[in-house]
């Protein structure tokens, strides 16, 4: 007779040897746990409020289409790219990355974006655009500053 380690405990098991193996050991049910013991009842009131309106948050979600769910996801990573793209000096590592997941989204998924499709796809040329630009300015801000020190010597 063999046996076999389970996150439960271990387990015999029949080896094809003929033995019969013993039923595995049954661990007695843990009791529900009340996962709102030891609030008060205004604390509870405002725990199962909130558990009824992130019930219909989801609910909402799931009427809502894929394709607006996805494209509003789209449009967050368009901003983030936009903001790192802003701050001085431009954090362009951040942004592109930002800049790639939109890319990565709007790509892939062409033709499965529903309506908002044309604006995803425009938004993408757009910030792809304005990153070469903030690209361009960061690399001769980067030049006059090299060169102002060469000069300097």
């Amino acid at each position: 007779m063999s046996t076999l380690w389970t996150p439960g405990g271990e387990i015999p098991v029949d080896d094809g040897r003929g033995q019969s193996a013993a039923p595995p050991p049954q661990a007695p049910p843990e009791p529900a746990e009340d996962p709102l013991a030891g609030l008060s009842e205004e604390e509870r009131a405002q725990a199962e409020e909130l558990a009824q309106q992130l019930a219909e948050a989801r609910e909402q979600i799931a009427q809502t289409p894929a394709s607006v769910v996805v494209g509003n996801h789209a449009m967050g990573l368009y901003e983030l790219g936009a903001i790192h793209l802003s701050q001085q000096p431009p954090n362009l590592d951040e942004a592109r990355l930002a800049i790639d997941a939109l890319g990565a989204l709007v790509d892939r998924l062409e033709g499965r974006l529903g309506e908002h499709e044309a604006t995803l796809k425009d938004a993408l040329h757009q910030i792809r655009m304005a990153f070469v630009q903030v690209s361009r300015l960061v690399e001769d801000a980067d030049e006059a500053t090299a060169d102002e020190g060469a000069s300097g010597e």
